[in-house]
């Protein structure tokens, strides 16, 4: 699917043929931390071309630990979405975890995002149609790609056709998750982009510890996968220091290493491009 055909309201850069990129810090943790991203971010989307959503979310609701990071406040988190995307002229994307969250979040932020463990949840998939805004569904850890029909159908029938699809691994044991690169075409055929998220598909969930871990490490790796196999666009969570992140800092990717890896996609993207036309 080319990505002109991703038409959400503030993305530049689209008549590029590039792949979309959504990217930012996992939570809203401060104001100096989400401008200094956006602001970095902002700038590799110009020079490479590359549409741009900016990701953060607004609080964390799936926790192990009743005492980890959550937020700032709701309100105050998406303001300061709102903020970055009127300073940086780029769309922002943030989770929602129950129907009532949708039209509050809506009128911050561009593209309302499910989190993988509510895929399949009809009245939040319902809500966030509702309010007309691009949802993306990702795909959840415990199921297929054939699967994800059935949640596109779910927000086709409330009556928006604004729709991405992101995979993020499935589950391999208890304490691993494995991508099966099949997953991208597979739900392509329901006729929407689909996103590799590659970060969080190198996550290390149910820790003893209760934080999970991750392999870091792949995040290229997975990249290269992904657009190789015509994957519509890429989500990662990147940090100054993941090492100080208040929310999965673990499999996050270093802000400073984020030029090199996209140099390395937007060069085998036009490979990919040449090949199919």
């Amino acid at each position: 699917m080319k990505t002109d055909r991703i038409d959400i309201p503030g993305l530049k850069h689209r008549e590029k043929d590039n792949f979309l990129l959504i990217a930012g810090p996992c939570v809203v943790e401060d104001e100096a931390m989400v401008f200094r991203i956006a602001e970095h971010l902002a700038g590799l989307s110009d020079r490479y071309h590359i549409p741009l959503v900016f990701k953060a979310s607004y609080r964390k609701a799936n926790r192990s630990r009743g005492d980890s990071f959550t937020g700032i406040g709701d309100i105050r988190a998406l303001e300061l979405l709102d903020s970055v995307r009127k300073t940086f002229s780029v769309p922002v994307i943030t989770d929602i975890h129950n129907p009532d969250e949708a039209a509050m979040a809506a009128g911050y932020v561009d593209v309302l995002q499910i989190p993988a463990f509510l895929c399949r949840q009809t009245d939040l998939l319902a809500a966030a149609a509702a309010t007309g805004k691009w949802v993306n569904i990702k795909k959840g850890q415990f199921l297929s790609g054939h699967s994800m029909k059935f949640a596109v159908e779910k927000v086709r029938e409330a009556g928006n056709t604004n729709i991405m699809l992101t995979d993020r691994g499935n589950m391999f044991g208890y304490q691993d998750l494995v991508v099966d690169f099949r997953n991208i075409p597979v739900m392509q055929e329901n006729g929407v982009p689909v996103i590799m998220d590659i970060t969080h598909s190198l996550q290390q969930p149910n820790q003893e510890k209760g934080v999970s871990g991750g392999n870091p490490a792949m995040i290229a790796t997975i990249g290269k996968a992904a657009i190789s196999v015509g994957a519509d666009g890429i989500f990662l969570e990147t940090h100054p220091d993941p090492a100080s992140a208040k929310s999965d800092g673990a499999n996050m990717l270093k802000l400073s290493d984020l030029e090199k890896l996209l140099v390395v996609l937007t060069e085998l993207r036009r490979t990919i491009n040449s090949f199919n036309n």
